[in-house]
């Protein structure tokens, strides 16, 4: 993993954390007064506890599962089964960023805890950080790739070259013992090597894009993971508690599984994969750890906490938004594969539905 995914979680946690030392005084009792937070801590800690190990487990196992699947034939990255299931994960991840954390910015950034003189309630804040989390990560995406694909055509442009020259002259050396059917057999040798060489070429260019995309999604997952687990862990209300867990840990194991296959299809080295799927589990969980540390001086209401909450929240969306639609299933969708066969077409169509219907009913209690 890239040190800037380490450098964003630190410095969203350390935002976080400045948030959490004001205590909105003056503010009237309905937007969160110190003394208004005074829930039973014994009947909370145990839901804390229990959240914690059950999104580590879940996060694991869904961002797990990819990896290890990739040796069973039939779960392969280029595999049916493999679509399908990245499709589900991709609708997760669309309904996650449209239905679960747009809406939170909004509210955040239009809550009446915000003073009224401010400029919050005269331009929608939350579609503009969304706008810019979106463009933000169009710019990142392209110039990244970009990069790469031109350190990559620098490094092993000379090796094609080379292997093109000395297929020549082995040609060349044929076509001084067999004229009759040397340019024949010549065009095909050199049809098949340039096929070859393409073929590898372009696997090597999607691996490129992969990486990005694997990083890039990381990056925006552990915006609104940060910020998530810090809520759960500062809340002291076991009714907000009990279904943010069910549906948290459902989320993050989908979501873990559509991170997993972009990194299977990355073909990271070992070491790179242990560290981003370790990174991707305990982002939430650190970040609950962190809300339980300061649960007794966080207010959630205070006009700053919801400023920078809702502002994290709006430019998290607009990331997971076009990750999910751009990166994950029109890559997919517009695979030749996939155009190619209309079940399978059909398939990953109703998987992505699925995935984002069911991520959009847990709405309705998280």
């Amino acid at each position: 993993m890239k040190p800037s995914a380490a450098i964003l979680l630190g410095a969203a946690i350390a935002a976080l954390l400045l948030v959490s030392a004001v205590r909105g005084e003056g503010e009237e009792d309905e937007c969160g007064s110190a003394e208004s937070a005074a829930a039973d801590r014994a009947r909370v800690r145990p839901l804390k506890i229990a959240a914690f190990f059950s999104i580590l487990v879940s996060g694991a196992l869904g961002c797990s599962l990819p990896v290890l699947a990739r040796r069973v034939p039939g779960l392969r990255p280029d595999g049916d089964v493999f679509f399908l299931v990245k499709a589900f994960a991709a609708g997760v991840i669309l309904a996650t960023g449209f239905i679960h954390i747009l809406p939170d910015a909004f509210e955040n950034l239009g809550s009446p805890c915000l003073p009224s003189d401010g400029p919050w309630k005269d331009f929608p804040f939350a579609g503009l950080g969304a706008m810019v989390g979106a463009i933000g990560t169009l710019v990142v995406d392209t110039l990244a790739t970009g990069y790469f694909t031109r350190a990559h055509s620098k490094k092993g442009g000379g090796a094609v070259v080379d292997e093109e020259k000395q297929a020549a002259a082995a040609a060349g050396e044929e076509d001084v013992h067999v004229h009759t059917h040397a340019t024949h057999g010549h065009a095909h040798g050199s049809a098949a090597l340039v096929a070859a060489v393409g073929g590898a070429e372009d696997d090597k260019m999607d691996t490129i894009r992969y990486r990005v995309i694997s990083q890039v999604l990381e990056l925006g997952i552990v915006v609104h993971s940060v910020i998530i687990g810090i809520s759960l862990g500062a809340s002291q209300e076991p009714d907000t508690i009990k279904p943010l867990v069910v549906a948290l840990s459902f989320h993050q194991m989908f979501e873990g599984m559509g991170l997993g296959g972009c990194i299977v299809q990355a073909k990271f080295k070992a070491r790179s994969i242990v560290t981003m799927i370790l990174f991707f589990c305990l982002t939430t969980p650190v970040g609950i750890a962190v809300g339980v540390g300061i649960s007794r001086v966080y207010n959630e209401n205070s006009p700053t906490a919801l400023v920078v909450e809702g502002g994290l929240n709006s430019v998290a969306a607009g990331i997971l938004v076009y990750m999910a639609l751009v990166d994950l299933l029109a890559e997919d969708f517009m695979n030749p594969k996939v155009q190619s066969r209309g079940k399978l077409q059909l398939g990953i169509n109703l998987s992505m539905l699925l995935g984002a219907g069911l991520m959009s009913m847990l709405a309705k209690w998280a």
